[in-house]
């Protein structure tokens, strides 16, 4: 049989992706769990190709560009001094005590990380969507769970710097982590430094030309260049974009620069779940079972405990920061993105973590707050 023209091939993908993602907003289902399964129902055709791993890498790398072009520097140091206690605790529960438990089923260190990488994270994506959808924007407890969303935004990319860099080294020793956390630091020295000096004193630059074609080109070249600088380094390019990000913020031009990325992020990141999605094999069933079970419940009680703890730190009552923890529980993007840093059935053992927990996760924040009402009652004022 005839190999596809690259061509060809693209817009087909493009057209099933289409049909998934008008699936999954009629039936109200996480587009990232389609994107997926999609993958891994195509992974005979598509696996191992280099086009749709550069689309994929481009689509993440845009994702956390936009996460950072919502927050200059004197923004983000004021969300964290509000949220830093909770995020904290966020860190301990559900990153550091997953580490212990997958230790202690006698799992090496690096191996342990990624599963600690893989639990930690809430995913932003279905989070907002699912806030939004159900009308629970104007709740009190949303400005708490999207300020340790954006804790966890902050946390996660070097996570995984420090992993990837520790991935490709090959061992972790005191000397590694040092000369990853300084290349960490200098990178984001030097993005505070550009975005500062440079990118705060072109504002009426940017007020000239970021209503014209060409001017997506910079916005685009900033995002890709400092990402790519980051895998130089042998760090992540999800860092080196999120900090591309926080130099553009600098400008103080959010909203046009958000919806010049939009477009091309909505189109390029499905392509990451799918690409993903080709790499998992399930030729050995599911590995690690028990320790799924005991991963699987944890992940829920962590972030329950981190909702329920931080959100009284927050200044909310005890049945709304319940509440919060409840929707916190679905894990997402960013596991993903860890995921990917592991092998054969590490990441078959990771994937299968975070299609249960996302679909877990979307049932238990449609519940949360009649489980709140429940467990704490309705004489605690909302």
């Amino acid at each position: 049989m005839a190999e596809l023209p690259e061509l060809l091939s693209a817009g087909l993908l493009l057209l099933l992706l289409f049909a998934g993602g008008w699936l999954s907003f009629k039936f109200r289902f996480p587009d990232v769990i389609v994107y997926l399964l999609m993958g891994i129902a195509v992974s005979g055709m598509l696996a191992d190709s280099h086009l749709l791993h550069f689309a994929g890498e481009m689509g993440i790398v845009l994702l956390f560009f936009m996460l950072g072009i919502e927050f200059p520097i004197n923004q983000l140091i004021g969300l964290a001094k509000r949220v830093y206690m909770a995020g904290l605790l966020d860190i301990v529960l559900c990153f550091g005590i997953t580490v212990g438990i997958a230790l202690a089923f006698q799992l090496g260190w690096f191996a342990s990380l990624i599963v600690g990488g893989v639990v930690y994270a809430t995913s932003s994506s279905l989070t907002a969507k699912m806030l939004e959808s159900s009308k629970r924007m104007v709740y009190p407890e949303t400005e708490f769970m999207l300020g340790l969303l954006i804790f966890e935004d902050l946390f996660s990319p070097v996570l995984v710097a420090v992993l990837t860099s520790l991935a490709v080294g090959g061992g972790i020793t005191i000397g590694s982590i040092s000369w990853t956390l300084f290349l960490v630091l200098l990178l984001i020295a030097g993005a505070v430094f550009i975005g500062v000096f440079l990118f705060r004193k072109l504002w009426f630059f940017v007020d000239r030309y970021v209503g014209e074609d060409f001017f997506m080109l910079l916005v685009l070249g900033v995002s890709l260049t400092y990402g790519g600088l980051a895998l130089l380094l042998g760090l992540s390019e999800v860092l080196g974009a999120f900090l591309a990000g926080i130099m553009l913020a600098e400008v103080k031009r959010g909203d046009e620069l958000h919806r010049i990325v939009i477009r091309f992020r909505n189109v390029l990141l499905p392509l990451f779940f799918v690409y993903f999605g080709t790499t998992i094999e399930f030729g050995n069933g599911v590995p690690m079972a028990p320790l799924m079970v005991v991963l699987l419940l944890w992940s829920i009680v962590s972030k329950i405990l981190t909702g329920y703890f931080g959100g009284q730190l927050y200044g909310l009552s005890k049945r709304v920061s319940l509440r919060a923890g409840f929707s916190l529980t679905q894990r997402g993007e960013f596991s993903i993105i860890v995921a990917a840093l592991a092998l054969d059935s590490l990441k078959t053992f990771s994937s299968v973590f975070i299609l249960l927990s996302a679909i877990i996760g979307v049932f238990l924040f449609q519940f949360a707050p009649k489980l709140a009402v429940k467990l704490v009652g309705k004489k605690v004022v909302a």
